[in-house]
Order: structure tokens, then C-alpha cells, then sequence
């Protein structure tokens, strides 16, 4: 009986075992099938990841990024960071039946996913698609046991399914950096269970649910970078196990709720770049265990209270851009691990406290644009770490600290617009690339001064009292790029050294009492940009060197006493768009090239010869103008000339013209001004006539003071023409190069038009201030391609229309500047443009 027993046991035995085999074996043929449809969709596999996926040669349970059971079913799939492409096939790895991690995350997978990806698999526990290229809705559905949901960095539409509340098991759940429409779902409150949440940086709108009181589990909740508004719900202040709150960039109002004082564990509270009003509750200062607080950005107002000093862990404090007021509380030099103070515009008076830095770990101090007052405090880098000390526009007094000058952790330091007095000891600080001190009362002879800043590449002393020579040899600043002496007390030539600075690319002397000849050595400074002299004592002759200086846009050489003619070579510097030689001992006519087609009158004011010259009025228009008295020239513009052709202005009317009346806007000088009728009908020797008469004087006769023409009303009537053309190709490449139209509201305030601004940007402003965003990354290996496309575009915008280029020429341009370039759209140059 026992053996017949025995042997039932046996063949039931063998029974399930092949009912299992059989099961198995059917299931294996599936996720087989899956696999290899997988492999069909990935049009791209640079490293060969899923060569080994072959049937003929090893099991799947061996290829690469799988992982099975001990039945030799696929539980995990992990493919990221394979660099794999491809588009995902309705029927593929999201329906491996017994898959519990699947993780594709950063390739370049896109495609819409799979509808039925929430519903075809109840063992799925990780899912991770983030960093890829998917696109569409996110499907509706749900798993109940998923633990782990991330689909962040991807490009999902639409709204955030109702059914996300049914995820009723996740913990993780990151749907950020897509682009999410609508309202956060009230349902995502269900999901009790969940400990992170971020759904940052989508398009999300409407307020934060209240709801979200209920998800008690949360430790994270980022929703930053959205359109969110409305309050922060009170409710918040019950999740007590929160550790970080991040609902920066939105557009959320009122105050910041005192119930978030009650999460005690809170490391991070991040609320900048809102619209939050009020001050900040003392509740606030409880908290902690922060280790950032950041609340920049928004209309807070009211006093920091001495409660600060409750936050011993506080690293990060970052109240900038609001507006508080009052003195900066004395707590915050006992806070042992502070290290970035940031507290930049808002409405701070009194002293900054002046143990500040002695008991704190300070990197960062950042205090400007306030109403401060009193002495720098002398403890700053006490740490012996502090990098960033900006003070500037304040109103700080007294001597800039000693030991500052042995901070050599010290590498961005902006003291510019106060009222510091003393002498500047900051000439031996190794990693410091960014020295202003601008616009102080600071003294002393630092001519003859040994600089040690190899590594200084911005240096600012204008609007000081130094004195003493430039000596540029004991600068030691071989990456300089930008120098600003102006507005001191320097004397002395201007050192043949200066052209050893071969990376400078802006240097302004002006405004100093700087006498003898303008070296010809300033020729080598190839990148420079802006060359500023003017209001000195230089004589001399302009060195026609200046004329090899390949990417010179703004040349100042005004209030001189410089002599002999123009080189005629500068007119031949292409970038060069501003020019001002105004009130120096010149003689000759002026270059008919370049920049000196439309110079502005202000710009050659002052020339004893009373050449005629074109200028170029404020409405654009281009004139010929002949003075023929010097005083007179100093005062009357082309404007002056122009305002006063006006109804009101009529003195007499007469077949040959009319009289108006008009006075100099500078100093009232009464004028009369005659405008001519029928000029194309007047003989050739008219103006030679005129100028003759100029040059008469008697007590009986009227003095002619000068006669200027313009054939704009003819001409700026004609129909479109090529010139016109180029002008409208030259805006094209001014809007293509810094991403702005002609329609942006910042024109209208600051610059009459897109091509003045354009103008000021490219001889005044860094390349990275104005280019594109879009192709800034790109700027650094193609700057002297966008800067021959801006001054081709400038030329192109010229307001004469002679001094435009042709179509050919801006083709031939085009073609060698983009030859290489890598940031534009690729062009066609199998034609003129």
C-alpha cells in the first residue's frame, strides 16, 4: 500500500513538473519574441551594447543588461546610459510578464510610449524612462505595485493623468522637465505612500492643491520652474517628515505660510523668483536643521530678526532682490557653518556688523546695491576661504581693511560706487580675476606699484584720485582683458609697454592728465575692441598702427592736442563703427571710407580747418556740412539746424526759399536758417559762390556762419532699390546673430531703433552680452565669425545708403565667414545673397 502510495507521488510529481516545463517554456518563447522585437526598433548602437543578443548563441538570461530569475524569466532590464536610438514598438519590453526593473534611461529613445504600458504588466516595480527623447501623452493606466516612477527629461505632453492617483504603492515619482500642461490633479494626494515628488519644470498652472496635506510620507516636493500661482497652502506645514521644498519660478503670491515652520526637519527651503509679499515669520527661524535658505526673488519686506542665530546649520542664506530694510542683524556672525551671504539689493542701512566673518566659514558675501554705511569689517576672510566679496553701491567710508590684501583665496572683488578713501593694497592676490574699484575717492601713487595677478583679467581704478605713471610692465596680469584708469590723476606718457597686454580688449585712459605721443606699439594689441584716450594732454599725429588693429570698434581720441591729418588707412578698419576726434589741432580732410561716411557732427567737432564733412543728424538722415567759423562750430549742430524748420519758426517766405528762425541748443545762440527751394535747378557754381560769401566780413553785411545740403526727400521717394535691400539683409543678420527684433520694448525706452542699439553693443559691450543665446555656446570657437557678420551687418545698415555694401560683397562676405563656423544655420552660397 505504501509503495502504491509512493509511486502516485511520484508521477503527480512528474506531472506538475511538466505542466511547468511546459508553461515555462511557452513564456520563454515570449519574452524571446519581446527581446528580439526590442532589438528591431534600435536603429542605433554605437557601442555594440546588444550585439550579443542572439538567439543561435546564448541564452538571453546572458545577454547584455539582463537579469533573470532562477526559472530563467527576464526580472531586470537594464539598458541606460547605452547612447541606444530608436522608436519603441507597441508590442515590446514594457509586456515582459515577469519584468520588475526597466530601466532605459539616458539614450535617445523617442516616439510616443506604448498605450497599454500601465496595463500590461502588474510585476513591474522600477520604471525608468528619464533623459530620453519621448514625446506624446503619458498613457492612462496604472500599476499597483509600482514602487519607482521616473519619465523625467523627456518631452510628454498634455495633462498629468487623473488615474496617477491609483499608483497607490509608489514611493518615487518624477514627471519633471517635460511639458505638462494643466493643473496639478487633486488625486495625486491618494498616492499616501509617496516620499519624493517633483514635477518641475513643465507648464503647470493653478494653484498647489491643498490636498497635498494628506501625502504625510512626503520627504521631497519639487515644483519649480512651472506657472504655478496662488498661495502656498497652509497644509504643507503638516508634513512633517519633509526634508526639502523647492517651489522656485513660479508665480505664487501672499506670505509665506508660518505653518511651515513646523517641519523640523527641513534641510532646504527653496521659494525664490515668486511674487510673495510681507515679511518673514519668526516661526521660519525655528527650523533648525536648514542648511539653505533661499527666498530671492520676490517683495518680501520687513527686518531680519536677531532670531536668525537659531539657524546653527545654516550654510546658504540668499535674500536678495527683495525688500527688506533695516540693519543686517549682528546674529549672523555666530553662525559657525555660514558660508554664502547673499543679501544683494534690497534696502539694508547702518553698518555691516563688524565681527562678520570672524566665527563664519564665509566663500561668498554679497551685500551691494543697499544703503549700507560705516567701515568694511576687517574679519571677511577670516575663514581663509571667502572668493566673492561684493560691496559695490553702498555707501561704505573709511579705508579698505589690510588683511584683505593677504586674502589670496580672493578671486572676484567689486567695491565700485562707494566712498572708500586711502590707498589700494589689493596688488599681490594670485587667483583674483575680477578687481573694481571704480568711482571711490581712492589715492595714492600705484604708477610705480609691483602687481602680482596673473590670473586678473578685468581691472576698474576709474573715478579715484591715483596717481603716479603707468608703468604696465609691473602689472603681471598677462590674461587682462579689460582696463579702466579713467578719471584719475595718472600723468606721464602713455608707456610703449602697453602693447605687451596682447589680450586686452578694452583700455580706457581717458580722463587723466596723460601727455607726449600715442605709442605705435598699441598696434599690438590685436583684440582690442574699444580704445579710449580722449581727455588728456597727447600730441602728436594719430599712428597710423591704430590701422592693423583688426577688431578696433570704438575709437575715443577727443579732447587732445593731436595734429597732422587723419591716417587714411583708419577708414579702412572694418569693425570700426564709432569714432570721436573731436576738439584736437587736426588738419585735412577726413578718410571717405568706413566708419567716417556717417560720422556724427559731434564727433569731429572742433577742427581748425572747416572742411566740409557728411554727418549724420538724429533722425538718420546724412548731410553735407560746411562751418565757416571755428567758435560757431563748437555750438550749432546739424540738429539745431533741422529743429528749427518748422511752421512756427517762419520769418519770410520768398520765391527762392524760406526763412526760419533757430537757436543753438548748447548755448542759446540766436540763428537764422534759409532753406532753398528748387535746389537741382541751381547752377554748379552756387556752393562755391556760397562759400565764398562765408568767408566775407563786414559790420554791413549779415555773416553766413555755414551751408549744409541733404538729397534725403528725393532719396532715405525713390522706389526699393539694391542699397534698400542691403539694409533689410543687414537687419536680418543683426536679428540672426542676437536673437532680438526690431519690435522689442527695449528699443523704444533706451535706442531710437535696433540698429543704434546694435551700434552701442558691438563697440561698447562684450561679444557674449549681445549674441544669441542659442548660439553662445558656440561664441568662444567662432568669434571672429559673428564679429564679421555684426560688422558686415552694421555696414549693411549704414545710414548713407552709398556707404552700403553691395550684393555681391556681402555674398563674398558671408561665404568666407561661415566657411568654418559651426553656430549658424547652414547656408546656401551658390548665389548672391
Amino acid at each position: 500500500m505504501a509503495n502504491k502510495k509512493g509511486a502516485n507521488a511520484v508521477v503527480l510529481f512528474v506531472f506538475m513538473f511538466l505542466i511547468n516545463f511546459v508553461v515555462s517554456e511557452s513564456d520563454n518563447g515570449r519574452e524571446l519574441e519581446l527581446l528580439l522585437s526590442f532589438k528591431s526598433s534600435i536603429v542605433h548602437d554605437p557601442s555594440g551594447f546588444l550585439s550579443n543578443w542572439d538567439p543561435s548563441a546564448t541564452t538571453f538570461c546572458q545577454w547584455h543588461g539582463i537579469a533573470c530569475n532562477n526559472l530563467s524569466h527576464v526580472e531586470t532590464l537594464d539598458l541606460s546610459a547605452k547612447n541606444l536610438s530608436g522608436i519603441l514598438v507597441s508590442s515590446s519590453v514594457f509586456n515582459l510578464p515577469f519584468v520588475k526593473t526597466l530601466n532605459l534611461s539616458n539614450n535617445h529613445l523617442y516616439g510616443e510610449i506604448p498605450p497599454d504600458i500601465f496595463f500590461a504588466n502588474s510585476s513591474l516595480r522600477y520604471l525608468n524612462l528619464s533623459n530620453n527623447n519621448f514625446s506624446g501623452h503619458i498613457p492612462n493606466g496604472f500599476i499597483s505595485g509600482l514602487v519607482i516612477l521616473d519619465l523625467s527629461n523627456n518631452m510628454f505632453s498634455g495633462k498629468i493623468p487623473r488615474e496617477i492617483g491609483l499608483f497607490s504603492g509608489l514611493k518615487f515619482l518624477d514627471l519633471g522637465g517635460n511639458v505638462l500642461l494643466g493643473k496639478i490633479p487633486i488625486s495625486i494626494s491618494n498616492i499616501t505612500t509617496l516620499k519624493y515628488l517633483t514635477l518641475a519644470s513643465n507648464e503647470l498652472v493653478g494653484s498647489i492643491p491643498h490636498e497635498i496635506g494628506k501625502m504625510k510620507s512626503l520627504k521631497w516636493i519639487y515644483l519649480g520652474y512651472n506657472n504655478l500661482s496662488g498661495e502656498i497652502p497652509k497644509e504643507i506645514g503638516v508634513l512633517t517628515c519633509l526634508n526639502h521644498l523647492d517651489l522656485v519660478y513660479n508665480n505664487l503670491t501672499g506670505q509665506i505660510p508660518s505653518s511651515i515652520g513646523n517641519l523640523k526637519d527641513l534641510n532646504y527651503l527653496f521659494l525664490y523668483q515668486n511674487k510673495l509679499t510681507g515679511s518673514i515669520s519668526n516661526s521660519i527661524f525655528g527650523l533648525k536643521k536648514l542648511v539653505s535658505l533661499d527666498l530671492s526673488d520676490n517683495s518680501l519686506s520687513g527686518e531680519i530678526p536677531e532670531l536668525v542665530a537659531q539657524l546653527r546649520n545654516l550654510e546658504i542664506l540668499h535674500l536678495f532682490g527683495n525688500r527688506f530694510s533695516g540693519r543686517i542683524p549682528n546674529a549672523l556672525t555666530s553662525l559657525p557653518n555660514l558660508q554664502v551671504l547673499q543679501l544683494w539689493s534690497n534696502r539694508f542701512s547702518g553698518q555691516i556688523p563688524q565681527s562678520l566673518g570672524r566665527y563664519n566659514n564665509l566663500t561668498v558675501v554679497d551685500l551691494s546695491t543697499n544703503n549700507l554705511s560705516g567701515r568694511i569689517p576687517d574679519g571677511l576672510c577670516s575663514s581663509g576661504r571667502l572668493f566673492k566679496l561684493i560691496l559695490f553701491s553702498n555707501s561704505l567710508e573709511g579705508e579698505i581693511p589690510r588683511n584683505l590684501s593677504t586674502c589670496t583665496s580672493l578671486q572676484r572683488v567689486r567695491l565700485q560706487n562707494n566712498r572708500l578713501v586711502g590707498e589700494l593694497s589689493f596688488t599681490k592676490l594670485p587667483l583674483v580675476y575680477f578687481l573694481d574699484v571704480s568711482n571711490n575717492n581712492l589715492s595714492g601713487n600705484i604708477g610705480e606699484q609691483n602687481w602680482d595677478m596673473p590670473s586678473l583679467e578685468m581691472l576698474s581704478l576709474a573715478g579715484n584720485r591715483f596717481s603716479g605713471k603707468l608703468l604696465p610692465h609691473l602689472l603681471n596680469a598677462p590674461k587682462i582683458e579689460f582696463l579702466d584708469l579713467s578719471g584719475n590723476e595718472f600723468s606721464g606718457t602713455i608707456n610703449p609697454r602697453f602693447g605687451t597686454l596682447t589680450e586686452l580688449m578694452q583700455l580706457s585712459l581717458s580722463e587723466n592728465k596723460l601727455s607726449g605721443e600715442i605709442p605705435e606699439d598699441l598696434s599690438s594689441c590685436k583684440k582690442l575692441v574699444r580704445l579710449d584716450l580722449s581727455h588728456n594732454q597727447l600730441s602728436g599725429q594719430i599712428p597710423s598702427g591704430l590701422a592693423d588693429m583688426p577688431v578696433l570698434g570704438h575709437l575715443d581720441l577727443s579732447e587732445n592736442r593731436l595734429s597732422g591729418e587723419i591716417p587714411a588707412k583708419l577708414g579702412q578698419i572694418e569693425p570700426l563703427v564709432q569714432v570721436n576726434i573731436s576738439y584736437n589741432h587736426l588738419t585735412g580732410a577726413l578718410p571717405s571710407t568706413g566708419a567716417f561716411l556717417a560720422i556724427k557732427e559731434s564727433a569731429v567737432a572742433g577742427r581748425n580747418n572747416l572742411e566740409p564733412k557728411r554727418v549724420e543728424n538724429g533722425d538718420g538722415s546724412i548731410w553735407e556740412l560746411q562751418f565757416f567759423d571755428p567758435k560757431v562750430s563748437k555750438s550749432v549742430t546739424m540738429d539745431d539746424i533741422t529743429l528749427s524748420l518748422k511752421e512756427s519758426n517762419v520769418i519770410s517766405r520768398c520765391k527762392e526759399g524760406v526763412s526760419f528762425k533757430g537757436k543753438s541748443v548748447s548755448n542759446d545762440l540766436q540763428i537764422v536758417v534759409k532753406e532753398m527751394h528748387h535746389v537741382s535747378s541751381l547752377p554748379a557754381s552756387f556752393w562755391s559762390e556760397i562759400t565764398g560769401f562765408g568767408k566775407l566780413q563786414h559790420p554791413n553785411i549779415v555773416k553766413l556762419i555755414g551751408k549744409c545740403r541733404s538729397d534725403k526727400e528725393a532719396r532715405e521717394n525713390k522706389k526699393m532699390n539694391e542699397k534698400s535691400d542691403i539694409y533689410g539683409m543687414g537687419l536680418i543678420l543683426i536679428e540672426l546673430l542676437t536673437g532680438k527684433t526690431p519690435a522689442d520694448a527695449e528699443f523704444k525706452v533706451q535706442y531710437s531703433s535696433m540698429v543704434e542699439w546694435a551700434r552701442y553693443c558691438y563697440s561698447d559691450c562684450h561679444l557674449d552680452m549681445w549674441v544669441d543665446p542659442v548660439i553662445k555656446s558656440q561664441a568662444s570657437i567662432n568669434q571672429n565669425q559673428i564679429v564679421a557678420a555684426m560688422n558686415l551687418a552694421l555696414h549693411c545698415t549704414a545710414g548713407d545708403p552709398t556707404a552700403r555694401p553691395c550684393a555681391a560683397d556681402v555674398f563674398e562676405t558671408l561665404k568666407s565667414a561661415f566657411r568654418t563656423s559651426s553656430c549658424l544655420p547652414s547656408l546656401n552660397f551658390s548665389s548672391p545673397v
